[in-house]
């Protein structure tokens, strides 16, 4: 993972107090007209070079990403600010219709490159918030520009950040009847790609633990789905304990990264299991003789949602973390499955199979104001962004020649966008922010 990055504010002229009602996108009804906003170039106050744009550029285009916002062209700036501590022109702003105005500088310093910014409600004629400063590495630029966008965002949004995350997920090559697959992880845009298995061996559903430093993953090494558990630094491998002759899978760790919940098939019935991340200790939190699998934790660590065809077909249900009695939320046509739960706590996002369709869909987690957000030919695994207000998930396109792709869509349905990457790509799992 990349290092840490120290975050500060510094001064400003001017008494820096967000405005008593500022300026504020409610994105959960969705937003049918963005945002204008506007990036005044930002200045060079030493060594920036081909940094200097590419720092601007990404926040731009992180914030444009989302569907909200939509970027005035620097040829229709009136204002041109000499410097970045020059007063902010309102009037000349206010004649371009830009509602925010994101100011910044970078330089490059000691093998690091720093980025500053400052975010003004263009007609209330004020900052919105402190200025702030990021540190990174000239390796890892990327990142102070993500964390810039990320406080614009959060500011103008009132939701929590998501920019500088990263992505595991299975990079797919070769025919479609004979895939070979390989582990990676990214940032949340596709980019700065890092690769953790070879294609060597069939892998599957990569997920992080809470604090994104061990990924767990099933893996075919043996000739049979076995749930591995993986260090993201050091690349080191070990197979979570099992049973001779059983197969598990589908794993994924709660909360606290304390327990991993999986799936296990004994005998011919397969069941959802929990075991002690550090000691190895498992027991069974399912009995039933019904296929049980995609155990996802509620954020507080005390429920599970999960998939069970003991009705006749696949539908999800909720059970205590410690097991026992399971309650149904699902009751729509159809076939439901790979529930994960938002780190929200509000809604379970899933994949719904009804009228030869494949939906990526949300619910409460009583099961009401159940709403698709995507439709086609099969979209499958959603994964949740850390503030719980995007979705990833794959989307195969039909056909002999069909291949997986990761797509985004935010939770109104409105946003949907390809993720940037070269090939076929599926299973996607979005971890959490990074420090």
């Amino acid at each position: 993972m990349a290092p840490v990055m120290i975050l500060a504010s510094f001064g400003l002229a001017a008494p820096v107090l967000a405005q008593d009602g500022p300026l504020r996108i409610e994105i959960t009804d969705g937003v049918v007209e963005p945002m204008p906003f506007a990036i005044a170039k930002f200045h060079d106050e030493g060594g920036a070079g081909e940094y200097l744009a590419q720092v601007q550029n990404l926040i731009a285009a992180d914030l444009t990403g989302t569907g909200l916002f939509r970027e005035i062209p620097a040829s229709a700036h009136i204002a041109r600010p000499e410097s970045f501590d020059a007063p902010v022109s309102y009037e000349d702003w206010k004649a371009i219709n830009a509602q925010a105005l994101v100011t910044g500088a970078v330089r490059v310093e000691g093998g690091k490159v720093i980025v500053k910014f400052r975010l003004f409600d263009v007609f209330a004629g004020q900052p919105l918030g402190d200025g702030m400063q990021f540190d990174a590495s000239t390796g890892n630029w990327r990142r102070a520009a993500h964390k810039a966008a990320d406080q614009v965002y959060a500011r103008l949004t009132g939701e929590g950040p998501y920019f500088d995350s990263r992505v595991a997920f299975v990079q797919e090559s070769g025919p479609k009847d004979a895939r070979r697959k390989r582990l990676g992880v990214m940032d949340y845009d596709g980019a700065n790609i890092k690769w953790l298995t070879d294609d060597s061996t069939l892998v599957l559903k990569p997920r992080f633990s809470p604090d994104g430093s061990r990924l767990l993953y099933t893996s075919y090494a043996s000739g049979f789905p076995q749930a591995m558990l993986m260090d993201v630094n050091s690349l080191g491998v070990r197979a979570l304990a099992g049973e001779q002759g059983t197969m598990s899978f589908s794993p994924r760790f709660s909360p606290d990264g304390r327990w991993i919940v999986y799936s296990l098939e004994k005998n011919g019935n397969t069941d959802i299991y929990q075991m002690d991340a550090g000691s190895g200790a498992q027991r069974p939190l399912t009995n039933a003789p019904s296929i049980e699998t995609s155990p996802s934790f509620s954020p507080d660590g005390k429920q599970i949602v999960f998939e069970s065809d003991r009705s006749g077909v696949p539908q999800l249900y909720i059970m205590s973390a410690n097991g026992g009695d399971a309650k149904r939320i699902s009751f729509g046509e159809g076939r439901y499955g790979t529930p994960v739960w938002s780190p929200r706590g509000d809604m379970i996002a899933f994949t719904r199979q009804v009228g030869g369709k494949f939906h990526i869909g949300v619910m409460r987690t009583d099961g009401s104001e159940e709403k698709m957000l995507t439709e086609s030919f099969l979209d499958e695994g959603p994964t949740w962004a850390p503030n719980g207000r995007v979705v990833m998930f794959t989307r195969v396109t039909p056909g002999g020649d069909g291949e997986p792709r990761l797509h985004s869509v935010d939770i109104t349905g409105r946003n949907m966008r390809p993720v940037k990457l070269n090939g076929a790509a599926s299973d996607p799992d979005w971890g959490p922010l990074l420090p």
